[in-house]
């Protein structure tokens, strides 16, 4: 099993962190802030994914990040919710480009991701990790979080691990 990792950055961290972990290949989610360099080194709400590369490919993380969030939309909350990709590579960010520039096409509007270098990642206090697993029936999961799980069940079904989203699989 080939494991690597990618962190994302773009709306809640409740939110994220519920959308990569109901995917199969994503072995672990860690749930907190992010900081680049330059003048991207504040920190702002993402994840790390960890995943397994032959179970989950680089190009649908991308694909499934730009469409759980709003990757078009450069809103003032954009200090606390950067939209990136953060890459731990050379490799890893040419990838990320590239992808980025092929799924531009499925967009009306410019996509505003920015392709970041990881530089430093600060951890959720316990009692906010793995947020929506352990409350699924809380109003802000309900009303923010479902839709875009309901998304991943409608788009990407494949990549879904239905056992994570039973109370949503049921209602198609």
């Amino acid at each position: 099993m080939e494991l690597t990792k990618i962190a994302f950055g773009g709306g809640c961290h409740w939110c994220t962190e519920a959308v990569f972990q109901t995917l199969i290949g994503v072995e672990k989610v860690e749930q907190g802030w992010v900081a680049s360099t330059e003048t991207n080194n504040s920190f702002s709400e993402a994840v790390i994914v960890h995943f397994n590369i032959e179970k989950i490919v680089l190009k649908t993380l991308i694909e499934i990040h730009l469409l759980t969030h709003k990757s078009t939309s450069n809103h003032s909350m954009r200090t606390k919710y950067r939209s990136a990709i953060y890459y731990f590579s050379h490799q890893q960010k040419e990838e990320s480009l590239k992808i980025i520039e092929e799924l531009q096409g499925s967009f009306s509007d410019s996509i505003i991701t920015k392709t970041l270098e990881f530089k430093n990642f600060k951890p959720s206090t316990e009692e906010f990790q793995n947020y929506y697993q352990s409350n699924p029936n809380k109003p802000f999961c309900k009303n923010y979080i479902n839709p875009k799980l309901n998304l991943l069940v409608n788009q990407f079904s494949k990549n879904i691990d239905k056992c994570k989203v039973p109370h949503l699989i049921s209602t198609i």
